[in-house]
């Protein structure tokens, strides 16, 4: 669970709205930052055992700048408000590599991105990457209203614009889900992020629809997780700790309670930061970040809040 930090200044932030702000991060010597994808994220290390991840919204292509858009959320645990607090221009900080688990399918005869509020992050990188393949898609952006919505400038004079349509609840201008996706065949694939409450809609009303799971791609960014259940034994087995999981506490805190050093960063089974190898026992999964194929063969588990079926685990750590 190591992980390569790059050393970084904010070079430029914008104040889209009161609670959306834009950052490019600059390397600090000016050297081009290492390439990604559309659809990665950044982990963005916001202060002590304060980590976040942030999608990359920039085009691809431009590794001069990483640029990143952050809300300012009403439900915080710190790390939201650490940035827009903290992250002004000239701040240095420390980022992880580019990791992508919300890959595009680049070979799709037609991609929808749809994106909820501040979910239209990975969304616009995505953009940027399939107009410079001359590939068909289009970028829904749904919003409450203009006034709450960040990159607006952007999405109305960009490269892709003819392809953006926007959906404001103010303005009565819902998305007619059904009618986007009513066309789909074997070559069409969806990706959603957004709230939970959104994406869960788009992803019911696509599998209603009798769209495959395989083409329909996700990127949780806040999830409710039960963290509760039995008291279970792990077995630290490269560490040599043997730890008791209490009823209402993780993994990850009982083994760093006992020293083990366990690095954790949304603490909901979104981002992958805390998976660990599982050398004997059964899991029980809750997180979002694994796939279900990768589930059923229980050889990872999600230390923030994954627990286990059995009365024992041992781990690869």
């Amino acid at each position: 669970m190591s992980e390569t930090l790059l050393k970084v200044v904010v070079r430029k932030r914008e104040n889209h709205t009161d609670g959306v702000i834009a950052l490019e991060l600059a390397s600090l010597n000016g050297e081009a930052l290492p390439a990604f994808e559309a659809g990665a994220h950044i982990d963005v290390h916001l202060g002590d055992d304060l980590i976040r991840q942030y999608s990359l919204c920039g085009d691809p292509a431009d590794t001069s700048v990483y640029r990143l858009g952050i809300l300012k959320d009403p439900n915080s645990r710190g790390g939201s408000i650490a940035a827009h607090l903290n992250l002004q221009e000239g701040t240095e900080i420390s980022i992880g590599v580019p990791r992508n688990h919300f890959p595009l399918e680049m070979s799709a005869k037609r991609s929808i991105l749809i994106g909820g509020g501040i979910g239209i992050t990975p969304m616009i990188a995505m953009a940027y990457s399939l107009i410079a393949e001359n590939k068909t898609f289009e970028l829904h952006y749904c919003s409450r209203s203009r006034e709450t919505s960040g990159f607006l400038s952007e999405l109305t004079s960009c490269s892709f614009t003819k392809h953006v349509d926007m959906h404001f609840d103010s303005e009565d201008q819902r998305l007619d889900l059904e009618a986007v996706l009513k066309d789909f065949d074997a070559d069409t694939h969806l990706y959603v992020c957004g709230p939970n409450g959104f994406m869960d809609w788009v992803i019911s009303t696509a599998k209603n629809l009798g769209m495959p799971d395989s083409n329909v791609h996700k990127e949780f960014f806040n999830v409710e997780v039960e963290t509760g259940g039995a008291s279970f034994e792990v077995f630290a087995e490269k560490s040599g700790v043997t730890v008791q999981v209490g009823e209402n506490e993780s993994i990850a805190d009982a083994l760093k309670a006992a020293g083990v050093k366990v690095k954790v960063s949304c603490e909901q089974g979104t981002c992958g930061t805390c998976l660990c190898d599982v050398l004997e026992g059964t899991p029980e999964h809750r997180d979002v970040y694994l796939t279900e194929e990768e589930k059923e063969d229980n050889d990872q588990i999600t230390l923030c809040c994954s627990r286990s079926l059995s009365p024992r685990l041992v781990l690869d750590i």
